[in-house]
């Protein structure tokens, strides 16, 4: 658990009272030494009470906690799959921190009736809606990590995504293989590659390459090879595609 406080609990202006909350931190594990952090990973962008401009909603947070699941999920895959290359890594990685795998995680969670929201946002699903529960999710992170440091954010994060993780541990189908395959697919022509940055000694360089297929946004990957730099390239592009579809 994460250091409690003796403060008295009081309605928060950025979404529910910490009192509302008490069973979504009971299961999250911490106890918030500032409750409003829990509240405000909650609040949509909709609610009614909040001040326009003053950071009340959870993007802030959001953004706060995407940068901390994208650490604590590195770290994790660098240490379960010691025998795998930089490409099958980033694949691995770019399904676990997309929006998919967040709302997944909310919906255990139970998530959606703690977000403050508006009426007509609730009434077209906003509380079932993937992308707010994906926002939220990664605020909650986020207000974790403010509030009580790396410790109790990691916790959360390898309790809820260890199933995730464990769901198929076969390596990763290599990158380039299967975004060719993708492209073929669909009728498209093949994957192109162009090396866009060279930097670092000549001795141990750092290659930067792009890949596109056809009208699709590109993607770009680096690596301390051409081909690594190619794969996550790959990797990135198919992650992308497949958020898109």
């Amino acid at each position: 658990m994460g250091s409690s406080s003796n403060a008295a609990a009081s309605p928060d202006r950025s979404g529910a009272s910490p009192a509302d909350l008490q069973p979504l931190a009971e299961t999250l594990g911490h106890d918030f030494a500032d409750p409003r952090l829990l509240s405000r990973a909650l609040t949509h962008g909709s609610a009614p009470h909040r001040r326009r401009g003053a950071g009340d909603d959870y993007q802030r947070l959001e953004f706060v906690g995407d940068r901390v699941l994208g650490l604590i999920i590195a770290e994790r895959l660098y240490r379960d799959f010691p025998e795998e290359r930089e490409g099958a890594l980033a694949k691995r990685f770019a399904m676990l921190v997309r929006r998919e795998s967040l709302a997944e995680v909310a919906g255990r969670i139970g998530l959606g009736p703690y977000i403050t929201i508006s009426k007509s946002e609730e009434e077209v699903g906003g509380r079932q809606n993937p992308a707010i529960l994906a926002d939220c999710c990664e605020a909650l992170i986020g207000a974790l990590f403010l509030d009580g440091g790396l410790d109790p954010a990691r916790r959360f994060v390898e309790a809820q995504w260890r199933a995730l993780i464990e769901a198929d541990l076969r390596p990763p189908e290599e990158a380039k293989t299967a975004l060719q395959e993708w492209a073929q697919a669909r009728g498209l022509a093949l994957p192109v590659y162009r090396e866009v940055k060279r930097c670092g000694p000549d001795h141990d360089p750092i290659f930067t390459f792009e890949v596109s297929v056809e009208d699709r946004p590109a993607a770009r990957g680096s690596g301390r090879s051409k081909r690594l730099a190619e794969q996550e390239a790959a990797a990135r592009l198919l992650a992308a595609l497949e958020a898109e579809a």
